[in-house]
């Protein structure tokens, strides 16, 4: 958890250097923003990483479709890249592009989500 901890801190910390920065040099604090976010995001993967392989084992243990879990979790991190990119561009004053990110972003995890429907059909008519 002191992973968490520190990227906090580099956020918080990004947030008051750009605000001292932001008046006079809006590239400079835009680019520690984007810095700080990619730290971010490198810094959730790996927090993350434990609650991968646990789910890869259940996958193995209830003998789950290969594919299933990565299908899940190709769902989640559009979910979480297009819900980030639209704030990104709502902080940036455009907010129309944010909420169309947003759309593209449902409409990708529901296109991926087709085939685990699928797959779920298949299992519950096994099970019926």
């Amino acid at each position: 958890m002191s992973e968490f901890w520190k990227t906090t801190s580099l956020i918080l910390l990004t947030v008051v250097l750009s605000l001292a920065v932001g008046k006079t040099e809006r590239d400079i604090s835009a680019v520690l923003g984007m810095t700080a976010l990619c730290i971010a995001a490198c810094t959730a993967v790996t927090i993350l990483e434990p609650v991968l392989d646990y789910l890869v084992e259940l996958q193995r243990l209830f003998n789950l479709p290969d594919g299933l879990v990565s299908v899940l979790l190709k769902a989640v991190g559009i979910a979480l890249v297009a819900e980030l990119s639209a704030t990104v561009c709502t902080d940036a004053g455009n907010a129309s592009l944010g909420k169309m990110l947003q759309i593209l972003g449902g409409a990708a995890v529901l296109s991926l989500s087709v085939p685990m429907f699928r797959t779920l059909m298949t299992i519950i008519k096994e099970i019926l």
